[in-house]
């Protein structure tokens, strides 16, 4: 399982847009929080070891408001970005989807389902904006900021960047299991998406022949029987999809601790 689909990257340029300035902007991210975290500790060692006052500490006090207001705007830019390369890439997929099935023909869309071909349109193509606006910048993140963060403590305290060296691959390897327990379920979830959506749509368009022959109350039925299995195969994928935040928080409490023992 790639974290990046390169389909999207072969027919869907906007997306190319948006890696580089995922990059770029990640980049100055890390700076910023680099430069945050070495002005906190400047104030607290000079307000509460040193006992300076706060009229000493203006420079350093005035620095980390202008660096929290670049970090606001940083974030600010990678959701504009990624919410506009998203509409350019759903807009651009729903185009190919079009002009493919003008390509093949009536022929061919009589032969589908077609409750499966509009869920695939609208939902499933809008389902790609959690991908742009939320995953793909938090992966440029996540591989930007750890290796400058890293980088900045072994050069102050190497024994620390050893115990973050030793327990920060833990959360990736985490991060994968829980993603392919995911994946099969949202696998299944989608087919019984398609399935209602496709079964719905027949039994709508069957409805007046359904009421001559008496079987619109079984239709119902086998309606409420699918949305049932939908209703429960999403509930199970949240379950899962869950514990990646309980695993991040555990294995990142972990390493701060032994860090901050080490220290204490």
């Amino acid at each position: 399982m790639k974290p990046i689909d390169p389909r999207l990257l072969r027919y869907a340029r906007a997306t190319r847009f948006l890696l580089a300035a995922v990059v770029g902007l990640g980049a100055l991210g890390a700076g910023l929080v680099i430069a945050q975290a070495m002005l906190v500790a400047e104030v607290v060692v000079g307000a509460f070891q040193h006992g300076e006052s706060a009229s000493a500490l203006r420079t350093p006090l005035v620095l980390l408001v202008a660096v929290a207001g670049g970090r606001a705007l940083v974030s600010w830019l990678t959701e504009l970005a990624a919410h506009r390369a998203g509409a350019a890439v759903k807009s651009e997929l729903r185009g190919r989807l079009l002009e493919r099935a003008g390509t093949l023909g009536p022929g061919w869309l009589s032969g589908q389902r077609t409750g499966s071909l509009v869920a695939l349109a609208t939902r499933g193509i809008d389902a790609l904006d959690d991908y742009f606006s939320r995953y793909l910048p938090q992966l440029g993140l996540a591989v930007v900021v750890p290796v400058a963060v890293l980088a900045r403590i072994v050069t102050e305290d190497w024994v620390s960047a050893a115990i973050i060296v030793g327990t920060l691959p833990l959360i990736p390897v985490f991060m994968m299991l829980i993603g392919w327990a995911t994946q099969s379920r949202m696998d299944r979830q989608w087919r019984l998406l398609s399935r209602l959506s496709g079964h719905f749509l027949d039994v709508v368009a069957g409805l007046p022949t359904l009421k001559v022959f008496g079987r619109a109350k079984a239709q119902a039925e086998s309606i409420k029987r699918i949305t049932g299995e939908y209703r429960q195969a999403t509930l199970r994928t949240l379950r899962i999809a869950f514990l990646s935040s309980f695993a991040l928080e555990l294995l990142a409490t972990l390493s701060v601790a032994l860090v901050a023992v080490t220290i204490g």
